[in-house]
């Protein structure tokens, strides 16, 4: 599981994380484990694993968790 930092998260259900190579990464809050999106805050640092999104076939984090 790679590593990031929560950069913003929004009223409309989808954020961003900062990854370790400094770029940023784009999740849903489906992909948050639990009820945990609204617990979100910016300068958090969170699990993920990349994947591909379905709906837009672009890369996106999957399975956030805070770490």
């Amino acid at each position: 599981m790679a590593k990031g930092t929560i950069v913003r998260v929004t009223d409309r259900g989808f954020g961003f994380i900062k990854q370790e190579d400094g770029t940023e990464l784009f999740f849903h809050r489906s992909q948050v484990a639990g009820n945990g999106f609204d617990k979100l805050t910016q300068g958090q640092m969170v699990t993920y694993e990349k994947g591909m999104s379905q709906r837009s076939g672009k890369e996106e984090a999957q399975q956030v968790t805070p770490a």
